[in-house]
Parts: C-alpha cells; structure tokens; sequence
C-alpha cells in the first residue's frame, strides 16, 4: 500500500519511490490520475493497473495470485494513503483473509493535515470519510457524534461544501469549523470560523462561482458550555416525559423504567422523576 502526495509532489516518500520503481505491478484507483503521477516522479516503467470499486471483485483473485507467486504488487489511490475511504480498505482485508502479507507504508494523509492545520486543541479526532449527502443522513449522524470529546474531520465535494458547512452550523451553533481546501498545493486555503460564519461565506462564495479543489472540513470538539446545554435540554426532556406519562395513568415504576431506558438516567434519578411528576400532579 504506497501512499502519494495529496498535492505537493516534494511530500513523496523515499520509500514509496522505492517501491514504485521496483514494483512487478502497480495497481490504482484511477490509472490516469497514478499515470501521470508516476511519469511526474520518473517512475513509469510498470504501467498501472485498473483496480477501483467497480473492478476490484474481479481483480482481488489477480493480485493474490501475483503476490503469493512473491511478486512485488503496489497499489496506489488517487492521492494520499490508500485505504482511507477508498478500495484499497477492500483490497487489504482480501488479502489478510488469504493470508498473504501486506505492507504498509506511512506517508501523507489530507485527514490527519487538516486536524493539525485546524489549530483547535482537541486531543484527539474522529475521522468521518466522506460526509453524507442527504440532509436527514447528514443531521443524523452529527446527532450521533455530538457527544464524542474529539474533533470531527470530514472530506467533502466542493460543490456541497456550503450545503454540508450549514448542516454542521444547524447542529453544532456553538462550535469552530476549520475549511481546508486545496491542502499542500499552491492555493492552500485554511479557513476558521465559528460554524454559522463559515457556512454564510462559502455560501456567497458558491453563488460567486463556486469552489474548486479537494476539501476537508474539521469541526472542533464541544466545549463545556455545549455539554451542560445538551445535559439542561435531556433534564427538561425527561421532565416532560414523566409528567405526560403520569397524566397517562401510568404508574411510577413503569415511569422510571421508561425513563431510563429512553434518557439512559440511572434507576434512581428515573424514579425520582417520576415522583416529582406524580406529585406536580397531585398539586395541581
């Protein structure tokens, strides 16, 4: 698995020109995109290969007969590490099923650039691969990870960046989004702005004339503030779930059973809700 630049051709390893210069075979996502890499890095003596989602089913036999033979197989994505949101993540699990050993090399990753270049101080990253295309996936899995102490890195098309920076502001108001587009190339643009500004301005600049070029978005991780308001909306959520239970006839343990299973409240809490709200009841 031989990573590439994701731009700037001077971050090619030592070891990937190595093994693309000696490889028997090189495979790649797209043989047009490796091909004129290869040529670029003067490594064009082993034409590349065809293997993509669309190819690798009937490639994967190919290859581990190439590699069990001993030969040297390179496989390359269109940039970056292979096997991050691409085929190469298939082909590698093919191979270990077969029992055949896979090499791995370390080199450039647009994931792990952006959450550096983002400067927030989360300790740690969730990285998302592409982010979803449709509205209900897109707000159902920011609900998902809105509780994870960690930064939120994402790829994204240029031409949903403005659609995909509003989901994020609609979900998360609070936070920072760092836009990071064109990463190591010679219009390098990274752009950090709380999530609503960040949406509005790739917004104009989409009505502008659109954007170009490869992006990865980092949204920072909760601050304290966020994760009291979400524990202050769950409270007053489960408050008026147990008073419309217990207006229901619904008695107080299966409240509280209720309760804690929906709001994942310990049995103890669950139970004193549900008292409160018989006794508001009561009162009233």
């Amino acid at each position: 698995m031989v990573p590439t630049p994701i731009g700037n051709l001077g971050d090619v390893t030592l070891r990937s020109l190595e093994v693309l210069r000696s490889a028997d075979a090189i495979y790649a996502e797209d043989t047009r995109v490796t091909g004129r890499l290869l040529s670029a890095l003067g490594c064009d003596a082993v034409k590349p290969r065809r293997l993509d989602e669309n190819t690798l089913a009937s490639k994967v036999g190919e290859v581990a007969s190439r590699t069990a033979a001993g030969e040297l197989v390179a496989y390359c994505t269109d940039a970056g590490m292979p096997g991050v949101s691409d085929p190469g993540m298939r082909l590698v699990a093919a191979m270990r099923e077969r029992g055949l050993p896979v090499e791995v090399l370390p080199g450039a990753s647009a994931a792990s650039t952006a959450y550096v270049a983002s400067g927030f101080s989360a300790t740690s990253y969730f990285f998302g691969g592409f982010f979803p295309r449709k509205q209900g996936e897109r707000a159902a899995r920011l609900s998902g990870l809105a509780g994870l102490d960690a930064a939120l890195v994402f790829y994204e098309s240029p031409n949903r960046l403005a659609s995909a920076l509003r989901a994020v502001a609609d979900a998360f108001p609070a936070r920072r989004v760092a836009v990071c587009r064109e990463l190591t190339k010679m219009h390098e643009e990274v752009v950090v702005l709380p999530s609503g500004e960040a949406a509005e301005l790739f917004a104009r600049r989409e009505a502008e004339g659109g954007l170009k070029g490869e992006v990865a978005f980092v949204i920072d991780a909760p601050a304290a503030e966020e994760g009291l308001r979400d524990a202050m909306e769950a409270a007053e959520l489960a408050r008026d779930a147990a008073e419309a239970m217990v207006s229901e006839g619904m008695r107080q343990k299966e409240v509280a059973m209720l309760l804690s299973e929906r709001f994942g409240l310990p049995r103890n809490e669950a139970y004193a809700l549900a008292l409160s709200a018989k006794e508001s009841l009561d009162e009233a």
